[in-house]
Formats: C-alpha cells, structure tokens, sequence
C-alpha cells in the first residue's frame, strides 16, 4: 500500500504509518530504517496535501499495560458536555453567517477571532521558523488554537492552546 493511499484509507480518515517498517513510534519494536529511509518515505506526500490536513498526530502502539487499565480517565459524558459548549461557543461566534465551525473560517475569519499574544505570536514565529511550516500550516494552527481555547472554555487564544496545536502538525516538521 503506498502512503498516498493509506492518506485516503479508513473511511475518509487520513492515516498513514511513519516509516517504512511501521515501528518509528512503536513502544515495544524498534524501527529499523534509517533517518534517510524515513524522510524519503514521508516525502512521498507532499506538503501542499499536508497543508491540508489540520491534525496530524503520531498515535503509537499501546502496551498491555495500558490497555488492560482499569484507571477509566475523563468519561465520555464530560468530553461530549465539554464539546457540545464548544460547538455552542462557535454557533454563537459565527451567528448570521454561513460559517459552523472553527475549521471553516477564511483569512477575514482568521484575523477577527484568532488573535494572539505576544507570547503565542513569538511562538508561532518559532514554528514557523524551526520547523518550516507553511502560511496554509500557520492559517490551521491558529484554526486548531482557537478551537482548543473553545474546548478549554477560554475566550483568548492562549500561549499553550498555540503549542498544543502547533503539536497536532508532526508531519510538517523537517527531518
């Protein structure tokens, strides 16, 4: 299976594994490739697609331990309460418009409601700088931080809402 097709593979959601071997976050196998073998494998889609995508997230494999905890975490019910306010929160922010969500907004959009502070504007400045992250990548960030400021219920953008999607962009960053 090529990545571009694993990208398209799972009902719509994109996917993709990090090297070639399938181990480069594994927790218990170790990946074989090297660092050439991996950036040629991660070339293979390009950023333009990347662009697009606004979270890319490596998930590793899970221990035993981890799936046979009995250690619950947040249920359910105060994930959904907390994303229902969000959902809220954006319906109220974008009233009278044809805009429903977060991910939806254009640059107009953008300028309006994701405005930062200096702390999170310096932020974004280094990603943009160390990790080469494209206006389009810099565009989804602030898309994805406002939308984490909504889930937090905060009505600034903050600092740590800026590094918590700047980590949702594992595959922008350079070899």
């Amino acid at each position: 299976m090529t990545l571009a097709s694993e990208l398209e593979a799972s009902h719509g959601r994109k996917a993709t594994r990090g090297c070639v071997c399938g181990f480069l976050t594994d927790p218990q196998k170790e990946c074989t490739c090297t660092p050439i073998q991996i950036q040629r494998y991660r070339s293979r889609v390009s950023g333009p697609l990347l662009d697009r995508i606004d979270i890319q997230i490596e998930v590793p494999g899970l221990r035993y331990q981890e799936l046979a905890s009995k250690d619950a975490g947040e249920s359910s019910t105060v994930i959904r309460a907390r994303v229902n306010q969000a959902r809220k929160i954006q319906l109220q922010r974008f009233d009278k418009s044809k805009i429903h969500a977060n991910a939806q907004m254009g640059a107009k959009e953008i300028k309006r409601h994701c405005s930062v502070k200096a702390d999170a504007d310096k932020l974004l400045e280094t990603a943009i700088n160390k990790l080469g992250l494209s206006a389009r990548a810099y565009s989804r960030v602030l898309k994805v931080g406002r939308t984490i400021a909504d889930l937090a219920g905060a009505e600034n953008i903050e600092a740590s809402h800026i590094a918590e999607a700047i980590q949702y962009r594992s595959l922008d960053r350079r070899m």
